[in-house]
C-alpha cells in the first residue's frame, strides 16, 4: 500500500521546479515537475519526493485528520 500525504507549499524555487512544503513542523523539498500551476500556500500530495496533485485545504484537513484517527501522522498537527 503507498501513502500520499497532504502537505502545504512554504516556498518555489525559481525554477518552478522544486517547492518546499511543510506537514506540520516538518519541512521537506519536493519536485513539482508532475504539477503545472501550483502556488505558494497550495496544498499538495506528497509520495515519495514528489508532489502529485493539487487539494483543497478542507480535503487536506479531513486526510490529515483520517491519518491521526489511524495513528499514521502522530505528533503532527496542522
Amino acid at each position: 500500500m503507498c501513502l500520499a500525504l497532504p502537505a502545504q507549499i512554504l516556498s518555489i524555487d525559481e525554477s518552478g521546479d522544486m517547492a518546499t512544503v511543510a506537514l506540520g513542523e516538518v519541512r521537506k523539498d519536493v519536485s513539482l515537475a508532475l504539477l503545472d500551476d501550483v502556488e505558494l500556500g497550495d496544498f499538495v500530495l506528497i509520495h515519495v519526493g514528489y508532489a502529485l496533485n493539487t487539494i483543497s485545504p478542507e480535503e487536506a484537513e479531513r486526510t490529515l485528520q483520517l491519518f491521526a484517527e489511524a495513528g499514521l501522522t502522530a505528533g503532527v498537527q496542522q
